[in-house]
C-alpha cells in the first residue's frame, strides 16, 4: 500500500475544513432567514388574530343592534296600530261629538224659535192692552213685562172707593176693555191679584188686610165672569195683603200706590213646551 504524504493529509483537512465551515455559514443564514419568517409570520398571525377578535366583537354588538332594532321596528310597528285604533276611535269619537253638538244646536235653535213665537205673543197682548186702554192715566193703569209674563196694574181708586170691595161703575168699562183683549186670545189665563197697603182695616165684613185682598179679586173676578162672559176656568183669584209693596207704606202718596189690583197673564208651559217639541219633531 502506497503511503499518503503528510502534505497532502494536511491539504485534504485543510480543504475539508474550508467546505464544512461554509456548509455552516450557509446553515446559520438559513437558520435566521427561517428564525427571520417565524417571527413575521407569528406577528402577522397575532396580528390576524386581535383583527379576528375585533371582528367578532364588533359582529357581535351589529348583532345586537340588528336584535335591538327589529324590537324596536316591531314596537313601532305595534304602535303604529295602536294609533290607527286610536286614531279610529277618535275618528268615530269626534263624529259623535259632531252629532251630539248638531242635536243641541238644533234643540236650542228650537228652543229660540218657541221663545221667539211666546215673545211675539206677548208683544201682541202687550199692544192690544195698551192700545185699548191707552186713554187713561198712567196713574191709574200701568202695563209693563218682566220676565215674559205681563202685569196689568189698576189702581185702587180707579177700582174701589176706600175700605170698598165693590167694583166703581167707571172701573167696570176699564174691565171690559180688558175682557176684549182677554176673550180675543183664548189661550190665555191670568190671576187677579189683590194689594192693600198697611194701615190696619176696621170694616164691619172684612176681617183684616188679606180678606179685604182677596174680596177685591174675587170682586173683579165676578165682573169678568158675569158681565162680560171670560171663562171662569181661565182666571184665578188671589189676595196678597200689603206684603208686596211696591214703595214704602211710609206715606199717604206710597200707600195709595200700594193699594192696587194687578192682573197677571200666566204663561201657559204646556203650550211653550209643545213649541218646543214641535221643533224637536221637525
Amino acid at each position: 500500500m502506497r503511503k499518503i504524504s503528510p502534505l497532502l493529509f494536511v491539504i485534504f483537512l485543510l480543504i475539508s475544513s474550508c467546505i464544512s465551515q461554509k456548509k455552516y455559514l450557509e446553515l446559520e443564514d438559513l437558520q435566521r432567514n427561517t428564525k427571520s419568517l417565524l417571527d413575521s409570520a407569528t406577528i402577522k398571525l397575532n396580528t390576524c388574530n386581535e383583527e379576528k377578535e375585533a371582528a367578532l366583537a364588533n359582529l357581535s354588538s351589529i348583532q345586537d343592534q340588528v336584535r335591538f332594532l327589529k324590537s324596536n321596528n316591531q314596537d313601532l310597528i305595534n304602535n303604529i296600530g295602536n294609533l290607527t285604533t286610536l286614531s279610529q276611535k277618535g275618528a268615530e269619537n269626534l263624529e259623535k261629538s259632531l252629532e251630539s253638538m248638531k242635536e243641541k244646536d238644533l234643540r236650542i235653535q228650537n228652543m229660540q224659535e218657541a221663545v221667539t213665537k211666546k215673545d211675539s205673543v206677548t208683544l201682541a197682548l202687550v199692544t192690544s192692552l195698551k192700545g185699548v186702554l191707552g186713554n187713561l192715566s198712567d196713574d191709574d193703569i200701568e202695563i209693563n213685562v218682566e220676565k215674559g209674563v205681563v202685569y196689568v196694574s189698576i189702581s185702587d181708586k180707579l177700582l174701589f172707593n176706600s175700605g170698598s170691595y165693590t167694583v166703581t161703575q167707571r172701573a167696570k168699562e176699564v174691565l171690559g176693555k180688558v175682557a176684549k183683549v182677554v176673550n180675543d186670545k183664548p189661550d190665555i189665563e191670568f190671576m187677579v191679584e189683590g194689594h192693600t197697603d198697611n194701615v190696619p182695616i176696621k170694616i164691619d165684613g172684612i176681617d183684616d188686610n188679606w180678606d179685604l185682598s182677596v174680596k177685591r179679586a174675587t170682586s173683579v173676578i165676578r165682573i169678568l165672569q158675569n158681565d162680560f162672559e171670560v171663562k171662569p176656568e181661565r182666571m184665578t183669584a188671589a189676595g196678597r195683603s200689603y206684603y208686596v209693596p211696591l214703595y214704602e207704606n211710609d206715606s199717604p202718596s206710597n200707600r195709595a200706590k200700594n193699594r192696587r189690583t194687578r192682573i197677571v197673564v200666566l204663561p201657559k208651559l204646556d203650550q211653550f213646551y209643545d213649541l218646543i217639541e214641535q221643533g224637536m219633531g221637525n
